[in-house]
């Protein structure tokens, strides 16, 4: 596995943003921010994953950071974002369909954060193409302090582990408690869960 930055990198990210100036049935339009525009100074929590709407980040991660949010709040965090290699519009229907209000979504279509990241992994086998890995980390005034990443970092994966950057093990650390390094894998608890039927308002 390549080794972090110490500062997250700083990107454009093609963003579709609703536009009520817009006439017609598509009120958006484009717009172009920088990583560090988005993020923005604090503590922030930042997240990735391999695909929107994929089953372990659809019932588990993105969920339990949206369910969360208030506990990390309580540990000083102000934002939490959650980054994938897929376009904004697929991005945005995810946001959507996951009733999201806290997590902030961050379009990597083209793999230039993740791929700064050195966290770019191929996912052929799948079909997928490039896609990240999973894992998460915690973002001082765009200073990386602490990271996340599940275990076996590889290309065409057999697995997709999923635990050690889960919001339970990272609210863990926050916290000053035991949590898991990445040595081993933390047991899904089903019923943080939070369902996808939700929607915003």
């Amino acid at each position: 596995m390549p080794p972090f930055p110490k500062r997250i990198p700083n990107v454009a990210h093609q963003l579709r943003v609703r536009d009520d100036s817009i006439e017609g049935d598509n009120p958006f339009r484009w717009d172009y921010k920088t990583t560090h525009e988005i993020v923005g100074r604090g503590k922030n929590i930042i997240f990735s994953l391999p695909g929107a709407f994929t089953p372990t980040c659809s019932t588990y991660q993105l969920p339990d950071f949206e369910k969360l949010f208030s506990e990390f709040q309580e540990q000083g965090v102000e934002n939490i974002f959650c980054v994938s290699v897929n376009d904004a519009f697929v991005m945005n229907k995810w946001a959507d369909d996951q009733g999201l209000k806290n997590i902030k979504v961050i379009p990597d279509g083209s793999n230039c954060f993740t791929g700064a990241m050195g966290m770019d992994i191929k996912k052929d086998n799948l079909g997928f193409g490039i896609r990240s890995w999973r894992y998460a980390m915690v973002v001082e005034n765009l200073q990386i302090t602490k990271q996340f990443v599940e275990r076996g970092f590889s290309n065409n994966a057999e697995d997709d582990p999923y635990g050690v950057s889960s919001p339970q093990n990272i609210l863990a650390f926050l916290r000053g408690e035991e949590y898991d390094t990445g040595g081993q894998n933390l047991q899904l608890n089903l019923s943080d869960g939070v369902g996808s039927e939700d929607k915003i308002g």
